[in-house]
């Protein structure tokens, strides 16, 4: 990839510092990219950080690792806006119906017309790497730093890592093979090349066993905005689920599950994306007092038709009868003459004073369903059933009654459909994952192929660097 697409452009630069000189945060920030070669071209505002001062205070490095979860917020795969996965991969997968402007994007999601040049791909894939080099800035920062106790040190890296590993792995699961970055220095990140899926899933792992050894058990804020070990081990039991490894899923997802001092169970689905919830491992904080999710923005309307998406009809006819979920995470809404759901998860999308909900990341709920489906694959069929039936009970249901191994891993399945739609692409990782992508998308996704599985990796990343090819398969 090219430097000039991981914030290294001049231009985005001056764009920036015009924008955003006077916050703190993104001046710290800039203050990191010192190590592109065009960066002493741009003519800095007085109150501009060089990158040795950032990592010799702690609290302007905090404010670095702040701002890449601002980002990530924001921008990128993790985004709760149009361009984030909760929303294309809804619209790629058969959550979500589109109604919005044939000039957005995700029209191509939806349609399944994707095709290399397409803008929000280039989005996706260069917003996730800018995170990534700025990851990188606060690894070495952090190392090179003379200023820094060790248990500062160990924090801000802990971090890092962690996000270093996160970002890769959505990258992961939507591109197939890439570059794992771990160096500011353009010269090599310019010119380099895929890594195999297997090796990324190692250097993943390596990142995370790296950063839950520096992260405490403890959260360092009290809203769980700062990963802490157990956020770790969230990713790593998902990361251990997608690969196979179901003892070390089981394992990762127990250490969460049993810690209940931090982590409390809680039956009022009402509470669940509620900032306090006890059941929220990480959370992205809004972006100023008073607002709430993008999430709540991009998915309620209060009038049909709806404005850019709705719930698809076949989504809402996969819940069972006496779901409570059906009742308290989607809304129904019509015109006297057609009904249209959406989520609502997330209720609020106008800033209310105080507020009341943050992005949540990883929860609880999907412990336990990691849990089950890692227990079922071992044959431990009543450890995974009784797993299973605490999220169907809380919702309302009865237990399961599913008795064999795959009956079980069916309805795993199914649990997480209903359990995580509109979150993150959970529906389509579940589906990819375990083979039933044609199954669950031929018919109901306009000319769909096996090899849709994978997004076509950017045109104007391949043409910058060759080394980037092949291109992915049907594209």
């Amino acid at each position: 990839m090219n430097h000039h697409n991981i914030s290294c452009n001049k231009t985005s630069f001056r764009y920036n510092l015009i924008k955003q000189g006077k916050r703190l945060v993104s001046i710290t920030l800039l203050g990191l990219l010192v190590a592109c070669d065009n960066f002493v071209e741009v003519d800095l505002p007085t109150s501009q950080l060089t990158s040795p001062t950032v990592f010799e205070n702690y609290t302007t490095a905090t404010a670095a690792m702040v701002d890449i979860y601002a980002q990530i917020r924001n921008n990128g795969v993790l985004a709760g806006t149009v361009t984030g996965v909760s929303n294309q991969m809804g619209n790629y997968t058969d959550e979500l119906t589109f109604y919005g402007s044939s000039f957005m994007g995700t029209i191509n999601f939806y349609n399944n017309t994707l095709i290399p040049s397409n803008a929000d791909i280039a989005t996706l894939w260069n917003n996730s790497y800018s995170q990534i080099y700025a990851t990188n800035a606060v690894i070495e920062g952090a190392t090179n730093s003379t200023g820094l106790s060790v248990a500062e040190k160990n924090q801000l890296l802990g971090e890092a890592y962690f996000t270093r590993a996160l970002v890769h792995f959505y990258l992961l699961n939507l591109f197939g093979d890439i570059p794992y970055i771990t160096t500011t220095d353009y010269r090599v990140n310019s010119i380099v090349s895929r890594m195999s899926s297997t090796q990324v899933y190692a250097n993943i792992k390596s990142d995370l066993l790296l950063s839950s050894s520096m992260l405490s058990d403890d959260y360092i804020t009290p809203e769980r905005v700062r990963p802490n070990k157990a956020t770790v081990k969230a990713l790593l039991a998902r990361v251990y689920l997608y690969t196979g490894d179901w003892n070390a899923a089981v394992n990762e997802a127990s250490d969460i599950i049993n810690n209940t001092g931090l982590y409390v169970w809680d039956t009022n689905l009402d509470n669940i994306f509620l900032k306090e919830s006890t059941t929220t491992i990480w959370q992205l904080i809004p972006q100023s007092a008073g607002r709430n999710t993008e999430e709540g923005s991009t998915f309620i309307f209060n009038q049909g038709p709806p404005p850019v998406v709705s719930l698809n009809d076949n989504f809402i006819a996969a819940f069972e009868v006496g779901d409570e979920r059906k009742n308290h995470w989607t809304k129904a809404v019509t015109d006297g003459v057609n009904t249209w759901y959406h989520a609502y998860k997330y209720k609020q999308f106008t800033n209310t004073g105080t507020s009341q909900e943050y992005s949540i990341i990883f929860r609880l709920a999907e412990q336990y369903l990691i849990r089950a489906e890692a227990l079922a694959q071992l044959g431990d069929l009543s450890g995974a059933k009784t797993d299973l039936n605490k999220i169907r009970n809380t919702a309302g249901l009865p237990d399961t009654a599913a008795l064999t191994q795959q009956d079980i891993l069916t309805a795993i399945i199914q649990e997480r459909r209903v359990e995580f739609f509109t979150e993150l692409g959970h529906r389509f990782f579940d589906l990819k994952r375990t083979n039933n992508l044609d199954a669950a998308l031929s018919g109901v996704k306009t000319g769909w192929n096996t090899t849709d599985r994978l997004l076509p990796l950017p045109e104007s990343e391949l043409l910058m660097n060759p080394n980037l090819n092949p291109q992915n398969p049907g594209y």
